[in-house]
């Protein structure tokens, strides 16, 4: 047997405390009756009163409180199988982790925010699955499609702009490595969400969006920075700013957000661009048109839960407090008594 509420049961230590004040609240009655009632009259009054009868009175209020705090614990045995199904749709989210991620003009950089970002995304999904894709100049599939959003969070956190060994951004790398994680298969149920600066380094972007379109995915923009931009700090081992990254000519690289290549890629594919908020609300507004998909069963499986038996305690509680509420403690009239009690009529 088990317990779903086994707290409740820690009630049982007050059985003892109530059984013992009805034993004490009986010998009271009867500590009472010898201190006002004279013996002769106690002896006429016990043939009325049954000692029997209160004393199962007493055991029916016992009984009521120890089923009653059973039937609160909720007991369970017994299984019941149930099939439980998932439905939903395929996400796979591409976060650049190139080194314009380290800029600062989102604090405390666009990469913190990019996670965040998705952090966000994970906490309001409920049944779709979800990947990792990480790019810089090449992409690494970090994560595959998943239902455990925990292991996604896991190595959303391990993830850092040295994870992909590559130099620059390719998003053409982000988009097909991407699209080649979904069920190739299928023609829709997919989403890519890119969350980038936008700066890509490397073209040949409008072929690998071509092929996501064909292939049913649709994409998300979301963009980290500013269009205005920011150097690209490059730290010590202390985290210490000891230089800013600069071009083959020796000049200061000033990364931007370049907004408008996301929006194409995004439109291209039948999805949408949004810019990164602090409230993140993107992120919701991205959430509600996933919601509106066609989704698809991702997963099916059979559960086993435990019957709730609450009913027989409590139906054993309700009967001993109804019998409790009929039974008198008067004795029942023998043929001895109403003989008795005949004779002395007649004298």
């Amino acid at each position: 047997m088990h317990f779903a509420q086994p707290e409740i049961l820690n009630l049982l230590w007050g059985a003892p405390l109530l059984a013992a004040f009805l034993i004490g609240a009986l010998r009271r009655r009867r500590r009472r009756l010898e201190k006002f009632v004279s013996r002769a009259l106690i002896r006429q009054m016990a043939e009325e009163f049954s000692p029997g009868k209160a004393t199962l009175r007493a055991l029916l209020l016992l009984g009521f409180f120890v089923f009653g705090i059973i039937a609160l614990a909720r007991p369970q045995w017994g299984l019941r199988m149930e099939e439980v199904r998932r439905r939903g749709v395929d996400i796979i989210v591409a976060l650049d982790t190139s080194f314009s991620m380290n800029a600062e003009d989102v604090q405390p950089s666009r990469l913190y925010k990019a996670k965040s970002e998705v952090r966000s995304l994970i906490a309001g999904l409920g049944g779709d699955r979800l990947g990792l894709v990480c790019f810089a100049g090449g992409a690494v599939l970090q994560c595959p499609l998943t239902l455990d959003y925990g292991a996604v969070a896991m190595f959303l956190d391990i993830t850092d702009t040295q994870i992909v060994p590559d130099p620059g951004t390719s998003l053409a790398a982000a988009i097909e490595t991407a699209s080649g994680s979904f069920v190739a298969s299928e023609r829709m149920y997919k989403v890519l969400i890119l969350i980038t600066d936008g700066e890509d380094l490397q073209g040949q972007v409008d072929a690998a969006v071509r092929k996501a379109r064909d292939a049913g995915v649709i994409v998300y923009a979301v963009g980290v920075g500013t269009p205005e931009g920011r150097p690209i700090p490059v730290r010590d081992a202390g985290g210490n700013v000891v230089e800013y990254r600069k071009d083959a000519d020796g000049q200061v690289v000033i990364s931007r957000l370049d907004e408008r290549s996301l929006a194409r890629i995004a439109e291209a594919t039948g999805g949408r661009y949004f810019r990164a908020t602090p409230s993140e609300t993107e992120i919701e507004d991205i959430r509600d048109e996933i919601s509106g998909m066609e989704k698809k069963d991702l997963e099916a499986k059979v559960i086993r839960n435990l019957e709730d038996r609450y009913q027989y305690p409590l139906a054993l509680a309700l009967g001993a407090l109804i019998i409790r509420a009929w039974l008198t403690e008067r004795r029942k009239p023998g043929r001895r008594w109403m003989g008795r009690f005949a004779l002395r009529g007649r004298s």
